[in-house]
């Protein structure tokens, strides 16, 4: 293919569209922050299991799973969201007197 008919052929092809998407950091990310319950002696493993569920809203399965985890590795992060849900969920937590402790991501 000659040089011109190349470029002739290269200019009538469409030209890519690239979306350009925002993305939003700091508090307004979903997963910005982040509820870590630590390991303690004093309370038994439904109590802990108990209290995630009321917390968390999440499922019992799920709410073991981090129970497990608290045991067996010292701490669990049992929910990510925006601040104002993760002081939620740590109050709900420490209600019962957990230990936790918000993180940013």
């Amino acid at each position: 293919m000659n040089f011109s008919l190349l470029t002739r052929w290269k200019a009538s092809l469409p030209v890519p569209v690239t979306k350009v998407t925002e993305q939003s950091s700091g508090t307004d990310t979903l997963d910005a922050y982040r509820v870590v319950l630590f390991n303690d002696e004093v309370h038994s493993f439904d109590e802990v299991i108990q209290q995630i569920i009321k917390a968390t809203q999440c499922s019992r399965l799920k709410a073991e799973r981090a129970t497990w985890e608290v045991h067996t590795r010292g701490r669990s992060i049992v929910y990510f969201g925006p601040m104002s849900n993760c002081l939620k969920v740590s109050s709900i937590l420490e209600e019962i007197a957990l230990k936790t402790e918000i993180q940013t991501g």
